[in-house]
């Protein structure tokens, strides 16, 4: 693991551009089963139901994790973790959604910014509640980033809820130095899987339920760089979604999540985590 940690910290400085990984852990059968019982409730209430009636605003508690106190080594700036606010708010402002940053710390430890001890690591730096959104930068991380699905927590004592979260590798954040991820939108599209998105290609097929959102077109696979026409499901309707923040696109290829997307984020909230 931690060889696999160094050769893609590496590549990065070296220039060389990965594709865009994400660690978030496969929906469990109970928690696709959540998603295809939300499914059948919007198609039953229609479109209408699409839009959020009232927005609601997510804390943020950032967690810088750094070998030491160079840029090179993981480390950010409050000015860097502004912009990277600023870019989750353009994205998630259209659909009622505003994050706040409630606080902020810096971790000089070389086994967590290698990605190592991830457990740990959180039950030292968690803050807030389950409403409250922790997320942790490492320079180390083997994926761009992964997070953890709402589910239902009985205990804010249990690794369920300190494993809460989002995780992202320090060098796509706004600025950063990962060519094609460096626009901020690896936390984008990390946020939407802690909000209860799963990815657009989730069924890794041209029919069946997809990403169990019902106005999210179908593709055969993930979609990588800008392939804007792309159509893997000629008999679906709708060219893939490759300009979805769910999707594996380059940063500046996405533009967006749909409304169904929205009522799902909002569902989710209500259900889980508001």
């Amino acid at each position: 693991m931690q060889i696999k940690n160094f050769l893609l910290s590496a590549l990065a400085a070296t220039g060389v551009v990965a594709k865009r990984s994400c660690g978030t852990p496969l929906p469990s059968d109970e928690q696709i089963l959540v998603a295809q019982n939300l499914q059948l409730q919007e198609e039953a209430a229609g479109n209408d139901t699409f839009s959020i009636q009232a927005g609601f605003t997510v804390n943020i508690y950032y967690h810088v994790i750094a070998r030491s106190t160079a840029v090179s080594a993981g480390y950010l700036t409050q000015a860097t973790l502004t912009r990277q606010t600023e870019v989750l708010n353009a994205a998630y402002a259209p659909h009622g959604i505003s994050f706040v940053q409630k606080g902020v710390d810096w971790t000089i430890n070389t086994s967590w910014a290698a990605g190592s001890g991830d457990l740990a690591m959180k039950k030292a730096l968690r803050k807030g509640t389950y409403s409250d959104l922790n997320i942790y930068f490492e320079p180390g991380q083997q994926y761009l980033g992964f997070a953890y699905f709402p589910q239902t927590i009985t205990s804010t004592t249990s690794n369920a809820f300190y494993l809460d979260g989002v995780v992202i590798l320090s060098t796509t954040v706004p600025g950063g130095s990962l060519a094609k991820y460096n626009l901020g939108h690896t936390a984008t599209h990390e946020v939407g899987h802690w909000l209860g998105l799963y990815h657009t290609f989730e069924g890794y097929a041209c029919t069946g339920n997809g990403d169990y959102v019902s106005d999210t077109p179908f593709e055969s696979s993930e979609a990588y760089d800008c392939q804007i026409g792309r159509d893997t499901c000629p008999n679906a309707s709708g060219a893939d979604p490759v300009t979805n923040y769910m999707d594996y696109s380059d940063d500046s290829c996405f533009t967006g999540f749909t409304a169904g997307q929205e009522a799902r984020i909002n569902s989710y909230w209500t259900s889980y985590r508001g």
